[in-house]
């Protein structure tokens, strides 16, 4: 009986609770959209809260995402069925670069051009494409209102993508602040050769402005050995966080230099985990 009654529809916070167990199964979450129209709506929003990590190596989501473009690249309302970019959850900036990447050349290279607004060939390289439709993407997740909860910012090979990384962290800084304001888990990686010479100071300085401008940020994890960048990041003056960080974990930092450990723990006033793991 009280299956019946979920898969009807009865139960509807039971049957919430339920698919959020299958957060991992995309395939059967699949399956769930096709039993009703509650299945469908309870299940849309966890397949598409961080569409950039699913391992299927399937990029028409990003089609999908499109959709919300006009012929100028401006955003406008989408007839689809959910609003899609409003779902977004979780972003890893690295994989989400791969994938604009992937999605790109097989666009280019299959699909018709004129359906991507690209009526003259010759109007834009391929890595122009790419830095357009990274961009645009991102003004579709701020102009929807997405309230991100994690954020992973993955810049370890970032001399490749370094002109990507630094315009979208303008466009997020300009335009949106609510898009990482309840951020409440924040990774950075950075690579272990970065030397964050006068070219990287920019990226690094916008990468600071974001984590300063965190209203909620609980979990806080650094890796790769550029403690210097860190230490600064850490013990910015203008951090909103030293109310609600609670925990901090280093992974593969070398603390061979002198670091004001004690100035960040007065800082962090709710600190209640420091885990590091070394090399």
């Amino acid at each position: 009986m009280a299956c019946s009654k979920i898969l009807s529809g009865d139960l509807p916070e039971l049957t919430n609770d339920i698919i959020k167990y299958l957060l991992d199964d995309f395939s059967t979450l699949h399956s769930c959209i096709l039993v009703n129209r509650l299945w469908c709506r309870l299940t849309i929003p966890l397949l598409w809260e961080n569409p950039f990590s699913i391992p299927t190596k399937n990029y028409k989501f990003i089609e999908i995402y499109l959709l919300s473009l006009n012929d100028d690249f401006e955003t406008k309302p989408s007839n689809t069925l959910f609003n899609y970019p409003s779902f977004l959850k979780y972003l890893n900036i690295w994989k989400f670069m791969i994938c604009v990447e992937i999605w790109s050349r097989n666009a280019i290279r299959t699909l018709k051009p004129e359906r991507y607004f690209i009526y003259d060939t010759y109007k834009y390289s391929k890595t122009e494409f790419m830095k357009l439709i990274s961009i645009s993407l991102f003004k579709i997740f701020i102009e929807n209102e997405v309230t991100l909860h994690t954020l992973d910012i993955d810049i370890s090979d970032h001399r490749y993508y370094c002109s990507y990384f630094n315009d979208i962290f303008e466009l997020i800084l300009q335009n949106g602040t609510n898009f990482i304001h309840n951020i409440k888990n924040l990774k950075f990686c950075t690579s272990t050769h970065s030397s964050f010479d006068n070219e990287d100071m920019l990226l690094k300085n916008r990468i600071s402005q974001i984590i300063d401008t965190h209203q909620n940020l609980k979990i806080i994890l650094l890796c790769h050995n550029y403690l210097p960048l860190y230490q600064s990041l850490l013990l910015s003056k203008n951090s909103n966080c030293s109310n609600t960080l609670n925990t901090i974990m280093f992974y593969h930092i070398n603390f061979g230099s002198i670091f004001n450990i004690d100035i960040l723990f007065e800082q962090l006033n709710v600190l209640e985990s420091f885990y590091s793991k070394n090399y």
